[in-house]
């Protein structure tokens, strides 16, 4: 594994604005940067990245299929306890998901390391299945790679593959976001784009326009009842909406479907821990309130069990705590996790990503920072297999 420095491709940033990747800049400040890559060989790919994220995905099922079963882990999930028997009903019903992320700690010689599951609600989405394989595409043919480079990335067809299997006839599909956060809507717009191709009728609707009819059933702003919906949304706030109330009795078909509120949340961490301690691909996890946390010493990460892009993520590295961004998460309660440094590339740490869509690993997505926690405005990075 190395990261590799070049020179951006000419026009690139117009090519994305044709494209739809309107958000190649956040804030005014560079989020796509093609100013270096990362080059792996296959082999890294397929055993340091590819293998693990199978297996902690198996794994994980695991962990939900006990989970659901459990009161008292549910509370230690938070999962609020209305609703606890509609999370557990919909892994009863093998509700279907459609994708994940992995985020892993890897440098290309040791085995990769679980930092978390980003199983409900994963963006860079499009920059990972589209606009780094244009790159990759556009370097090979500008002689600046082999014509042997490749990339882990199969995102694309697999998501279209899965939209066809998940809905075999078409039929209608709602897709909600947020439509004033930019990066959200884009993500909606083409996964809609993408489910388009498999020939299903993709509708958008603000999250907030969603409201109950007199039967208790979902309907957009046109009154049409959602019978299905992808909503990027996470299920830790859905579960607390006043609406909540509806959701068992609303006959929508959700993606992602509610048990992904055990596979998104930290305590994801301890659970699979206390499962398979001492797992290669594992850290030392548990729950704050658990006395073996005094096994992690005086370097950890402490985690809130809800928490986006780095937000409240706490890195205590020999006793000295480093800045941590507070947006108020942390209410429900925390994790710790052995402190694992992140590998130092030019003094960047890289977090790799490794994408699930239904139950197989296909892509691979990188985003660093010069802190070793990534957050919102973390840079994304294309990868390169040679050799």
């Amino acid at each position: 594994m190395q990261r590799i420095k070049v020179a951006e491709r000419p026009g690139w940033r117009e090519k994305a604005e044709r494209l739809g990747f309107t958000f190649h800049h956040l804030d005014g400040r560079r989020y796509w940067d093609e100013r270096a890559y990362y080059q792996f060989t296959l082999a890294e790919v397929e055993d340091g990245i590819e293998a693990p994220a199978a297996e902690l995905h198996a794994l994980a099922l695991e962990v939900v299929a006990e989970a659901v079963k459990s009161e008292r882990t549910m509370a230690r999930l938070a999962i609020p306890e209305p609703l606890r028997d509609y999370v557990a009903q919909s892994w009863a019903e093998a509700a279907p998901s459609l994708y994940g992320r992995f985020d892993f700690a890897y440098d290309g010689r040791g085995p990769a390391k679980l930092l978390e599951y980003n199983a409900d609600t994963p963006t860079s989405l499009y920059e990972t299945a589209a606009f780094q394989w244009i790159w990759l595409e556009d370097m090979i043919e500008a002689g600046r790679l082999p014509a042997g480079a490749d990339q882990f990335n199969s995102l694309h067809e697999k998501l279209a593959a899965r939209f066809a299997t998940l809905f075999p006839a078409g039929g209608f599909v709602h897709f909600a976001s947020d439509p004033e956060a930019v990066e959200d809507r884009q993500t909606v717009r083409y996964l809609q784009d993408i489910a388009a191709q498999a020939g299903i009728e993709a509708k958008f609707v603000p999250m907030q326009a969603i409201g109950v009819d007199a039967d208790g059933r979902f309907v957009d702003q046109d009154d049409y009842i959602v019978q299905a919906i992808f909503k990027l949304y996470p299920w830790e706030e859905m579960l607390r909406e006043p609406f909540a109330a509806y959701l068992a009795g609303s006959q929508t078909l959700f993606l992602e479907p509610a048990w992904k509120a055990i596979l998104s949340n930290k305590g994801l961490l301890p659970l699979l821990w206390a499962r398979e301690e001492g797992h290669p691909n594992l850290l030392p996890a548990y729950f704050e309130d658990d006395p073996r946390i005094a096994e992690l010493g005086a370097s950890y990460v402490r985690k809130p069990l809800f928490s986006r892009e780095g937000a409240n993520v706490e890195l205590v590295d020999r006793g000295r705590r480093a800045p941590v961004l507070d947006q108020g998460y942390g209410a429900e309660g925390h994790v710790r996790q052995a402190l694992h440094p992140l590998p130092r590339f030019d003094g960047y740490y890289p977090v790799a990503g490794a994408w699930i869509v239904g139950d197989e690993p296909v892509a691979l997505g990188i985003r660093e920072d010069r802190s070793r926690v990534t957050r919102n405005l973390s840079r994304y990075v294309p990868h390169a297999i040679v050799g």
